[in-house]
């Protein structure tokens, strides 16, 4: 029996029913955007897709040109992850936030050597309040399931930029699992972010979703906002 498991398991349909099945486990033990990365991270998983392979490339590709063409100096970013698509930028200064403990203690271990990071755990209540020229979010979005998480996170988004913030996101109104809810976040900004924020760029994805290819395509694009002075 465990050698027919064994042969099963390795076979497209067995790679496929493992890949559904933890999916299966990931939703129903899903207990908030939080708990959900944490565990996520001590299980040993990644920060996904995403941030690996050719969506990786692209992602930096467009914005290490965008920190060289406008003269960027400090980054911030909320949702640095596992770390691996820091790994391909170019910033002068970085400043990386998490809600997982677990992750940033993997960027801190990884980038130990590396004096032009550091890396915060999000805790509402320790926050140091760093700003910086640009602040990102890189497939974050469609993850935060609770409005007052999301609504709560984009403010802080804005609030922490002094030039610019780029969102890396699906801009439409759907839930496709119990840690995916995408949102029509453009028009909430609209509604709650000061007038003073224009979105000034939309750079659609070189590899659009394709149920087909779901590990290599994505449901982002690139949305960029400028702060008027």
């Amino acid at each position: 029996m465990k050698s027919i498991k064994r042969i099963v398991g390795k076979t497209v349909f067995g790679k496929k029913l493992k890949k559904f099945l933890r999916k299966k486990s990931h939703n129903e033990k899903f207990r908030g955007s939080k708990n959900y990365w944490e565990e996520r991270y001590k299980a040993a998983e990644n920060s996904g897709a995403g941030s690996y392979g050719r969506l990786a490339d692209f992602k930096a590709e467009i914005l290490n040109d965008f920190v060289m063409e406008n003269n960027i100096r400090t980054v911030l970013e909320f949702g640095v992850g596992d770390g691996n698509q820091l790994s391909l930028a170019k910033y002068p200064h970085y400043i990386g936030y998490d809600v997982s403990e677990t992750a940033i203690q993997l960027c801190k271990r990884r980038y130990k050597h590396d004096n032009t990071k550091e890396f915060h755990l999000i805790n509402t209540n320790k926050n140091p309040g760093l700003k910086a020229e640009l602040v990102l979010s890189l497939d974050v979005l469609y993850h935060l399931i609770e409005d007052h998480v999301f609504e709560a996170y984009v403010q802080e988004l804005f609030a922490s930029a002094t030039k610019y913030v780029i969102i890396y996101s699906s801009n439409y109104d759907k839930q496709t699992a119990a840690h995916v809810k995408s949102r029509k976040f453009t028009r909430w900004i609209d509604s709650n972010i000061s007038d003073a924020w224009k979105l000034v760029k939309v750079i659609k994805n070189k590899y659009p979703f394709d149920e087909s290819n779901p590990d290599h395509t994505s449901i982002s694009d690139f949305y960029i906002f400028s702060l008027e002075q």
